[in-house]
């Protein structure tokens, strides 16, 4: 696989590469501390924070041979509003977050059919994704997708350093895949919830 990031597009939406001149939609999407709190970094406090942040994230990831870092954006004005990520290699990790304003909006899901839809194109098995317990909205986007829920596991989170309950999902893509266990075997607290609970 050569393809990183390639742009897509849906009725409302273009996802494309993150861009030096994005820096202060990063900053807006990154900043929020009601946004990051179920985001894997601290929040961004300043704009040369927002830039670190590019470089680290998006502007290395740019340089590799694969992989797809997406800044969602809007068709009118193609000012990012999000980002969707997934790397190409196990457990193929789909992550995803909005600027609280466009929450509720069905924006997430529709980026993320997008994707799923290149993904199949491009050869990807399977597709997981991880919420914790406390952001059920996440969870509602991954069974929009199509995604089932597995398992459920406990990890210290890093680098917040906080004990967090994730619920992994999962959808095969290309032909039938069992279950993703690197988390089960990394981490001794798991278990399978009543699958009423799971949402």
């Amino acid at each position: 696989m050569t393809v990183n990031t390639p742009t897509l597009e849906t009725k409302r939406l273009v996802l494309r590469r993150f861009t030096p001149e994005d820096i202060p939609a990063i900053y807006e999407i990154f900043s929020d501390p009601e946004v990051n709190r179920f985001l894997p970094w601290p929040p961004v406090s300043s704009m040369d924070e927002a830039r670190e942040f590019y470089q680290a994230h998006y502007g290395q990831a740019y340089q590799k041979p694969a992989g797809y870092y997406y800044a969602i954006c809007r068709k009118g004005d193609n000012v990012p509003i999000g980002y969707m990520g997934l790397g190409v290699k196990e457990p193929y990790e789909l992550g995803y977050g909005l600027r609280r304003e466009f929450w509720g909006m069905g924006c997430a899901s529709e980026a993320g059919r997008a994707l799923l839809e290149r993904l199949t194109q491009d050869g990807l098995p399977y597709v997981t994704a991880t919420h914790d317990v406390n952001n059920p909205a996440s969870g509602r986007v991954m069974q929009a997708l199509g995604m089932t829920y597995r398992y459920t596991y406990r990890e210290q989170w890093q680098p917040k350093n906080v004990s967090v309950l994730f619920r992994l999902y999962q959808l095969d893509l290309n032909g039938s895949h069992e279950t993703y266990q690197g988390y089960a075997e990394k981490y001794p607290e798991h278990f399978v919830e009543d699958t009423e609970k799971s949402v």
